[in-house]
């Protein structure tokens, strides 16, 4: 997956530094073989997705949604507020799962991303902890 992920490595190693701020990172394989991660970094109120990449071979079989469905839930448990995130403008799929889970448009960064140099569209899911989660009809 080196040519999906844009953290060098020593910013993955950096997420067990002991004084790093509290982060999760989740992992699935089989037999070895990396399929997907997500890596998320927590404080008071918020979380942040920081990464969330699954290999080619294993698009489109859910694992991106799993993931993301287990840090809603774990944000929930946390009672945090909401969970940003940034994604690239071009990125339709992943865009696409962020609205069915119910994450709204909320920014852009100019020129965010490089090579190809391209704006990062900002998203926030509101958790409202303290309220009902079940959508209004």
């Amino acid at each position: 997956m080196p040519n999906l992920v844009h953290w060098s490595e020593q910013s993955y190693k950096s997420v067990f530094d002991p004084v790093a701020p509290e982060r999760i990172l989740w992992v699935i394989e089989d037999n070895g073989e990396l399929q997907a991660f997500l890596a998320a970094r927590f404080s008071a109120a918020d979380c942040e997705l920081e990464n969330l990449v699954v290999a080619a071979a294993y698009r489109r079989r859910g694992l991106a949604s799993e993931l993301l469905q287990a840090l809603v839930a774990s944000a929930r448990e946390r009672k945090l507020d909401r969970i940003l995130l940034e994604v690239r403008e071009s990125n339709q799929a992943a865009r696409a799962l962020y609205v069915k889970l119910g994450f709204q448009e909320n920014g852009r960064r100019r020129g965010y991303y490089p090579q190809p140099q391209e704006d990062a569209i900002l998203l926030t899911l509101r958790l409202n902890c303290t309220a009902s989660s079940a959508p209004e009809r």
